[in-house]
């Protein structure tokens, strides 16, 4: 269960010397605390560590009282679940008393404080995420979870269908731990436990299911995972009609970690297909336009890759657009790396460039500048602003719309 490391082991020396510094500060008010989840996760995977968590046997009424006394800022973030947070230099420390579940929804449950270790540990999601670290060096490991780790195991706390019960979103978090933690075949109990529970899905916000998924999407290759989702009935659960072969594909020619770029693989090459899962998936104003964008591109073939095709691309829409569109198109990474040596062109006129040219302003103007930036795009566009204007003089004389001499 204890596993105390020798001097070299180093977990607590993993981290940067403010963070051990402000956990020095939290120590000597809180001696009982304990690094908790992520953090131990990753101090022991050696990974980088983003966020510090602790937990605590005292009453978050008493944790507060405590940190106030001693100078450090602290808020009640979440009071009722047990957790404040202390700021230190700036840097936030969620801490929260141990709990245990006394009564349970599908999605929230309620909290009883307790003094028992174990007891908290029994309630978290996977072994990998109940791993406690106390300020001598010593981890705490009820559920075997260092050894999952070590093993690429991503196992469930106890039962792993009434772990799902207790909260649906577990089935999203096993996904998104077994495509950065996993390696083999995936937990059977866990994998039979979710594809038995898809009703649960039914009970989570919007919010938290794209919350999960995009976490997933946008970490390093998870085509492997996508698939497990596919064969458990998780995947046609939450994006019915999805194309599997494009976002393995993206896995394969090493496109980047983009959450939206492979949702817009899923889509495979289908708009509306793309804005029914962002109005289902509640996605941002901003990411709904840029998911439509980047499903808005055409076979390799089609687009061209002489000079001035890369620029007439670089004109229609932003370069990172441009670049999202030529991965999911299949291109190669000598195209894309000239699309990026490109400096995007920008049509150098507009209606006061034609106002002050002695054109009217009204519709007509407008008509003339979308023929001349036409005429612009269709040359590569390489025309300067003298060149375009010289071409919307001639259009609009051909039109009868230049003033009398």
């Amino acid at each position: 269960m204890i596993r105390t490391p020798e001097p070299s082991d180093g977990l607590i020396g993993g981290l940067d010397d403010a963070i051990r510094a402000a956990l020095d500060r939290l120590w000597g008010v809180l001696p009982d605390a304990r690094l908790v989840g992520g953090a131990v996760r990753d101090l022991l995977a050696g990974r980088p560590v983003s966020d510090i968590d602790l937990a605590t046997p005292e009453p978050p009424e008493r944790v507060l009282e405590l940190l106030s006394a001693s100078g450090i800022k602290v808020v009640a973030t979440g009071i009722a679940h047990g957790t404040v947070t202390a700021v230190i230099a700036r840097r936030p420390f969620e801490i929260t008393t141990l709990r245990e579940d006394t009564e349970t929804d599908g999605r929230h449950a309620r909290v009883a404080w307790t003094a028992d270790w174990r007891a908290d540990a029994a309630r978290r999601d996977f072994t990998i995420n109940s791993l406690f670290l106390d300020r001598n060096g010593a981890v705490h490991d009820f559920f075997g979870g260092a050894a999952d780790l070590r093993d690429g195991v991503v196992r469930f706390v106890g039962e792993a269908g009434r772990r799902i019960e207790e909260d649906g979103l577990r089935i999203l978090r096993f996904f998104r731990f077994q495509a950065r933690y996993g390696r083999g075949a995936p937990d059977r109990e866990a994998t039979e436990a979710i594809a038995s529970r898809l009703y649960c899905l039914d009970r989570l916000s919007a919010e938290r299911v794209w919350s999960e998924l995009s976490r997933l999407l946008g970490g390093a290759a998870p085509g492997k995972t996508l698939c497990l989702m596919q064969d458990t009935g998780v995947l046609p659960a939450l994006l019915p009609g999805a194309h599997l072969d494009p976002a393995l594909r993206l896995d394969r020619d090493g496109a980047p970690a983009d959450a939206l770029l492979r949702l817009a693989a899923l889509a495979g090459g289908n708009g509306g297909w793309a804005g029914a899962v962002a109005s289902r998936l509640k996605l941002s104003r901003d990411e709904a336009r840029r998911l439509a964008a980047l499903v808005e591109t055409e076979p390799a073939e089609a687009l061209g890759t002489d000079e001035d095709s890369l620029r007439r691309r670089l004109a229609d829409a932003p370069a990172a657009i441009v670049l999202g569109r030529s991965w999911l198109s299949g291109e190669s990474d000598t195209v894309r790396a000239r699309i990026a040596s490109i400096v995007p062109p920008v049509f150098p006129l507009a209606g006061r460039d034609a106002v002050q040219a002695g054109l009217k302003p009204g519709p007509e103007v407008g008509r003339l500048l979308a023929e001349t930036r036409l005429w612009w795009w269709s040359g590569g566009c390489r025309a300067d602003r003298p060149a375009c204007l010289g071409r919307l003089l001639t259009l609009a004389g051909e039109a009868g719309l230049l003033p009398a001499a």
